[in-house]
């Protein structure tokens, strides 16, 4: 869809009509499916291969990882004598390939699920893409970076029954789990506020950018895709600039962002469904270098439940969190209810009701960390693919938590104060601050 288009028909009601369902809704789970669970991989860099590693390899009676797609010729190769090694190891015979276009994976038959882990700003696309295809999605985090192709995914997805899993793993913690039920079961009382942290970005400075040649081996106008293009260097295409370049990703603010924001609507998503309004202010990367997303936010949130949202980034976040919480976490969700509050980062959980905190953390060590086993994530989702469970990590809660980054992004970059109608999907009064919602793909990659 259009930029234009979609402005017009928000305005005038179409996209309501066509997207309020379709956010609350999510796909079920496929009977009768087989129990291993074949995957194509699409995007292996840093994420990509720590994933396939970490996660996929760990579970070979339930997960074949078979076909691996990058940009990179010499990440592909690399992906594939990764999984060589470690179907060798365990006498596993497996028929591997690469492939540089990920069309060559959705064609194939014999592959039923695709995990997603290439830059942010091909989430969306390829996630559509292989919806289209019938391949259920891993999709890595943040979702993406324009609404309607967030709208055009939940479609897609419902139209084909694919199953979603969103690349959170904090929700397959224990720990997590146990928690969120104890905040659901009315343990700390309603939840009246939440606060929200991660870190704003790494220790690096932005880089400049002099024009090269493209190397032997990367398909530059692919990795491009369907953001605008730019001349090459080295530094466009790195791991640091999929972060912090605008054009590919709003920076940590939905990078890191996407964990603890997910957190809360695992929590309290019944109190986070309805329209909101978002104000606050950020700061950005010093002129001169390629790098220009927000790496610095402290916004606040305020829903039509009453319920409160402060996002902030970490240098804002320690002093105030630090108050009330015994130990500091890098990116965390604290609820605060009637009764009390539970405070959950990646490796802790704490509260000032004992019984409580002594219960969360039964399985930390002698420095107070718990650890949690992220590779349950896909496991899950293979058991989620076979009909044995629902979602742990549905796509209609990966727009309700995106969609957070992104009104903090958009508050921040017009200076003014925001509302979002998830209804209408649009920001009332103001089609200008709408348009920072909605990216125009470059041809072909879309219209």
């Amino acid at each position: 869809m259009k930029r234009s288009t979609f402005i017009k028909n928000t305005a005038i009601g179409v996209a309501a009509a066509a997207t309020g369902p379709m956010l609350l809704t999510s796909c079920s789970p496929v009977k009768g499916a087989n129990d291993r669970v074949i995957f194509g991989h699409i995007g292996l860099g840093n994420r990509g291969i720590d994933e396939l590693n970490s996660y996929f390899l760990r579970w070979p009676d339930q997960i074949r990882s078979v076909a691996f797609c990058d940009v990179f010729r010499s990440r592909r190769e690399n992906a594939l004598a990764m999984a060589q090694k470690a179907y060798q190891e365990k006498n596993i015979q497996v028929d591997l390939k690469y492939h540089n276009r990920i069309e060559r994976i959705l064609e194939r038959k014999d592959i039923n699920a695709v995990a997603i882990t290439a830059p942010d700003h091909w989430h969306l696309p390829m996630a559509i893409m292989a919806a289209q295809a019938g391949k259920h999605l891993h999709v890595a985090k943040p979702l993406g970076l324009s609404y309607p192709d967030m709208i055009r995914l939940a479609q897609v997805c419902k139209e084909n029954k694919v199953l979603f899993n969103y690349g959170t793993q904090q929700r397959s913690y224990l720990f997590m789990q146990q928690a969120i039920a104890m905040i659901k079961n009315g343990d700390i009382g309603k939840v009246e506020r939440v606060d929200v942290w991660c870190p704003r970005v790494n220790d690096v400075q932005s880089p400049s950018c002099v024009e090269e040649a493209v190397p032997q081996g990367l398909d530059y106008d692919r990795y491009v895709g369907p953001a605008p293009f730019h001349p090459y260097c080295p530094a466009r295409v790195d791991m640091q600039s999929s972060y912090f370049i605008y054009d590919y990703s709003l920076g940590f603010i939905a990078g890191w962002g996407a964990h603890p924001l997910d957190i809360m609507v695992f929590g309290v998503k019944d109190q986070m469904t309805g329209s909101y309004t978002c104000e606050g202010k950020g700061g950005y990367w010093a002129p001169g270098g390629i790098w220009d997303t927000i790496n610095s936010w402290n916004v606040n949130y305020e829903y039509a439940s009453g319920l409160k949202l402060h996002f902030m980034s970490d240098e804002i976040a320690q002093p105030i969190v630090m108050k009330y919480r015994p130990k500091w976490d890098g990116n965390g969700t604290t609820f605060f209810g009637t009764k009390g509050w539970i405070s959950l980062g990646r490796s802790s959980a704490c509260s000032d009701l004992p019984e409580i905190h002594k219960e969360l953390n039964k399985t930390a060590n002698a420095d107070g960390w718990i650890n949690g086993e992220g590779a349950q994530l896909v496991k899950i989702f293979t058991e989620t693919i076979n009909g044995k469970r629902t979602e742990l990590c549905p796509l209609d809660e990966a727009i309700l938590s995106d969609t957070v980054s992104h009104m903090g992004n958009i508050a921040i970059r017009t200076g003014r104060k925001i509302s979002w109608d998830p209804t209408a999907g649009n920001i009332p009064g103001n089609p200008e601050a709408m348009k920072l919602f909605i990216r125009e793909h470059r041809k072909p990659w879309g219209e």
